[in-house]
C-alpha cells in the first residue's frame, strides 16, 4: 500500500562464527613437549590436520531468520525481545549499517538512526562541524541545518562545547547531542535503540516527549527498550522477536503482556534455582496461596491473596527483602518492604516469611511479582525479575464495571461528607 514506509519480507542474518581453544600459559616444559609432538607431526602430517580441527572450528549462527511485517507512516512501533533476540540486528538492517543475507526490505523516506554512542559522529570534528555532516548525510540543505541549529543546540544542552572535538565529549553529550540531530533534522523515519539509557533520568523523559512528538507530526519512530512501561506509553504497536523470529506483533498492551508473562511461573509455586557456593542468602521458594492454604495462580477478587517467601542466609546479615507487584503493562504498582536490619540480623538458617493481601484490594487484572534481597550501599545479594503471575478474577456481577476498565489498580471506599465549609 502507498501509506507504507518500511517492508521486510523474508529477511535473514547469517553469521560465521570461530571457536578456538584456548591455550594456558608456555612454561619451559611446554616448549620441549612442543618441539617433541612437532618431529612427530613432521613424520605423520594426519596428526597435525586433526590437532588444527581440535582447536579451530567454524559454526553458523543466523541472528535473524525469516523475519517479515510492514510499518505504515506515522506508526510508532516499539521493537521487544530478550539480549540476543536479534534487535539490534534488525536495526542495523534497517539503517543500512550491515547487509541482510536474505531477504529484501524496501524503505520510503530518510532515515535517521541512534544506535550507539557515537554511531554517525566523527570524532575529530566538533559538535558544530557533525551537526552539519549528519544533515548532509540525510539530504539536506545547508539552509536547512540551519534552520534547526539553534533548537538542536538548546536541546542537547552543549551550547559551551560546541567547537570541542566531539572524541572529548563524555558519553551523556555524545548521547544528547546525537539524538537532538537525529530528532530535530526532520527524517521521515527515526530509529532509536536503547542507547538513551545512557542520559540521565530528566534527559530520557526529555526524548520521550520529543519521540512521542515526531510520531503525532506523522513521522515514523522505531523504539528498542526492555521498558515495558515506557514501550506502553509510547507506541501503537509493538513488534516482538524471540531467537531471531518474529513471535508475535499487534496492538502494544496485548503483546507486552504476554511478553511479561512469557517465563513467568503461572502455577502459584515457583523453585528457584542458585548456587550455594557463590552467595550468602538466595530465594528459595515462592508460593501464592488462597484463604484455605491451596497453592493457585487464579483468586477471587472477593478473597485476599497470601504471598509466601522462603530463602536461606548462610551466615548473620542484615539487609532489606522487597516484593514489587507490576500491572500487566510493566509498571511497578506499589513494593512491600521487609526491613530485618531493625531490631537484629537474619540468622543464619531458613526462614519463611509471608504477607497478605487484602480482599478487594487490587480490580480484576494480570500482575507479576518482583523479589529482591539487598542492601543500601551494597548492591543486591539477590534479584528476579517477574518470577511469577497471577491473576485476580470477578466472579460476580457488582464489580464487573473494573475488568479491564481504566478506573487504576485499587479498590477504595473512602466515605463522603456533606460540609458546609473548606476547614479541617
Amino acid at each position: 500500500m502507498s501509506d507504507t514506509v518500511i517492508r521486510v519480507e523474508n529477511l535473514g542474518k547469517k553469521y560465521i562464527i570461530g571457536h578456538q581453544q584456548q591455550e594456558r600459559y608456555t612454561a619451559l616444559r611446554d616448549v620441549i613437549t612442543n618441539g617433541a609432538k612437532s618431529l612427530l607431526t613432521t613424520l605423520n602430517p594426519l596428526t597435525q590436520n586433526s590437532k588444527n580441527q581440535a582447536k579451530n572450528f567454524r559454526e553458523e549462527f543466523w541472528a535473524l531468520k525469516d523475519v517479515s511485517f510492514e510499518i505504515k507512516q506515522g506508526d510508532r512501533v516499539g521493537i521487544i525481545g530478550r539480549n540476543g533476540a536479534g534487535k539490534s540486528t534488525l536495526l542495523k538492517i534497517l539503517s543500512r549499517i550491515t547487509e541482510p543475507t536474505t531477504g529484501q526490505i524496501g524503505i520510503k523516506g530518510r532515515v535517521a538512526s541512534l544506535l550507539e554512542v557515537g554511531t554517525g559522529f566523527h570524532p575529530e570534528l566538533t559538535g558544530r562541524e557533525n551537526i552539519y555532516l549528519n544533515g548532509a548525510i540525510l539530504g539536506m540543505s545547508k539552509a536547512e541545518i540551519k534552520k534547526k541549529f539553534d533548537e538542536i543546540v538548546d536541546f542537547a544542552e552543549v551550547e559551551k562545547f560546541l567547537d570541542t572535538p566531539v572524541k572529548r565529549y563524555s558519553s551523556g553529550m555524545y548521547v544528547r547531542l546525537a539524538f537532538a540531530v537525529a530528532a530535530h533534522l526532520e527524517p521521515e523515519i527515526l530509529i532509536v535503540d536503547e542507547v538513551l539509557a545512557v542520559g540521565d533520568a530528566q534527559f530520557q523523559n526529555k526524548c520521550l516527549g520529543k519521540i512521542e512528538e515526531v510520531g503525532k507530526d506523522g513521522r515514523t519512530v522505531l523504539f528498542v527498550s526492555h521498558n515495558m512501561a515506557t514501550i506502553n506509553s509510547l507506541c501503537e504497536k509493538v513488534i516482538w522477536l524471540s531467537n531471531g523470529s518474529v513471535r508475535m506483533e499487534g496492538r502494544t498492551e496485548q503483546i507486552t503482556n504476554q511478553y511479561l508473562i512469557q517465563g513467568s511461573d503461572r502455577s502459584g509455586e515457583v523453585v528457584i534455582s542458585h548456587d550455594s557456593s557463590k552467595k550468602i542468602f538466595w530465594f528459595q521458594r515462592l508460593s501464592l496461596l488462597d484463604c484455605k492454604g491451596n497453592i493457585t495462580s487464579v483468586f477471587d477478587v472477593k478473597k485476599p491473596i497470601i504471598i509466601q517467601l522462603e530463602y536461606y542466609a548462610s551466615q548473620s546479615i542484615d539487609l532489606e527483602i522487597a516484593l514489587d507487584i507490576r500491572s500487566s503493562s510493566g509498571v511497578i504498582i506499589f513494593s512491600l518492604l521487609r526491613s530485618v536490619s531493625i531490631n537484629s540480623e537474619l540468622t543464619a538458617g531458613n526462614h519463611i516469611a509471608q504477607i497478605e493481601l487484602p480482599a478487594l484490594f487490587l480490580v480484576p487484572r494480570m500482575y507479576s511479582i518482583d523479589i529482591a534481597a539487598y542492601k543500601e550501599h551494597t548492591g543486591f545479594f539477590s534479584y528476579h525479575q517477574s518470577i511469577a503471575v497471577f491473576e485476580i478474577e470477578e466472579t460476580g456481577t457488582y464489580l464487573a464495571r473494573y475488568q479491564g476498565s481504566d478506573c487504576g489498580f485499587f479498590f477504595v471506599n473512602f466515605p463522603w461528607q456533606e460540609r458546609n465549609s473548606l476547614e479541617c
